[in-house]
């Protein structure tokens, strides 16, 4: 195999739209069969997606990953829920956050690691009124022509 990997950055765009992030979690993901070999294809999507505690234990739940073409009939379910690995110390203060009232934790971004492994950031955010949202596009329209204006004038 080659050194250099396609770099896999699967992002959840909507959960930014709709949700204001608190803080930022990376979490390892418990994989079955042919689900890294989708990964690395880049088929999944986060759209959806939301944990929940079990036990305990964190879960995802609303990731599509994608049959794995050359799979057999020990292909892995797309939507099944995944358990995510974090420390404990991050599943307690995750615990409890979520408990508050308006508080949830979504996931926003999917990737490999350095190693190969597949990683889930996820977020906890606090859901947006639709002027909230409002005012988030107009702040990224208006960086957005400042970008334009700074590369056109060389600044």
């Amino acid at each position: 195999m080659a050194n250099e990997q396609k770099k896999i950055n699967i992002r959840n765009k909507r959960a930014t739209f709709d949700y204001e992030i608190i803080e930022e979690f990376v979490a390892g993901v418990v994989l079955v069969g042919t689900e890294i070999k989708s990964i690395r294809a880049g088929r999944a999507s986060l759209t959806d997606s939301f944990c929940y505690f079990d036990k305990g234990e964190l879960w995802i739940r609303g990731v599509n990953i994608a049959e794995y073409a050359w799979g057999t009939c020990n292909n892995h379910a797309p939507r099944r829920d995944r358990k995510l690995l974090l420390t404990g110390r991050e599943l307690l203060r995750l615990a409890r956050a979520s408990q508050d009232k308006g508080l949830t934790i979504v996931g926003l971004r999917l990737f490999l690691s350095d190693r190969g492994l597949a990683k889930i950031v996820v977020g906890l955010a606090r859901g947006r009124k639709s002027y909230d949202k409002r005012e988030y596009l107009k702040e990224n329209d208006a960086k957005r022509e400042m970008d334009k204006a700074m590369k056109r004038y060389g600044r």
